[in-house]
């Protein structure tokens, strides 16, 4: 998904393209997901690359992940990108959250996700068990809220979802509003704020298509010079 995003992005900075449990290339373990474990593996990865931190982008449930990364491990974030993630789950629309209760393998065949899962997972037959354990993952996470951790995060981080999404418009503001962003500038500047990005005409699907937008609002962001420290 992040095939027309990354070669743009890696002309000027080292890109660290995760895979993270049982997505992708990476096989599963005989571990249960969750966010919380999913954002310690990101930070043991950042730490075993010998690297002090880096800038944390994430998208839909990675997105959440970078969330957690942001809260649990906040000495290896730099800058942090969240796209089309909620910090609670009343943050998604209500069908996305009915729609996830009810998936099941044989529903999500021959979707974009199922098309995606089979051309790279290291074992294509696990799609039912994968599902399976997806499904657990949600009802686990049940109905989280990170608002008061996502209140306290430091890093400078930007939020963006498109305007057909599966996160909710006003749950973006609302994010935005807990990062200290929304208020009005009186042009003294000085003070880094929160950014919040939507994009037009774009779905949950479709936003990594709309590197015209995209582009010139990561890449301004994220080659920024630090602020100060306090």
């Amino acid at each position: 998904m992040f095939a027309l995003l990354l070669p743009a992005l890696a002309t000027t900075r080292q890109v660290i393209a995760v895979q993270r449990q049982a997505h992708g290339h990476t096989a599963d373990i005989d571990r249960p997901l969750s966010h919380e474990q999913m954002a310690d593996d990101i930070a043991a990865l950042i730490k075993y690359l010998g690297l002090a931190n880096a800038d944390i982008f994430g998208y839909s449930m990675g997105g959440e992940v970078a969330w957690q990364t942001a809260i649990r491990h906040p000495d290896v974030v730099r800058r942090l990108v969240v796209v089309s993630a909620p910090c609670k789950n009343a943050g998604w629309h209500p069908d996305v959250v009915t729609g996830r209760e009810a998936m099941s393998a044989e529903a999500m065949t021959g979707t974009i996700m199922h098309e995606a899962y089979v051309n790279t997972a290291p074992n294509p037959t696990y799609w039912p068990k994968m599902v399976a354990k997806m499904k657990q993952f949600n009802a686990t996470a049940g109905d989280y809220d990170w608002s008061k951790d996502v209140a306290a995060i430091k890093a400078l981080t930007l939020i963006v979802i498109g305007d057909a999404d599966f996160v909710r418009l006003d749950h973006a503001a609302e994010m935005f509003g807990l990062l200290g962003g929304g208020k009005v500038d009186w042009g003294m500047g000085g003070v880094p704020k929160p950014r919040l990005a939507v994009l037009p005409g774009t779905t949950h699907f479709t936003i990594f298509a709309r590197t015209d937008l995209l582009l010139p609002i990561l890449t301004p962001f994220l080659d920024a010079p630090m602020p100060a420290a306090n």
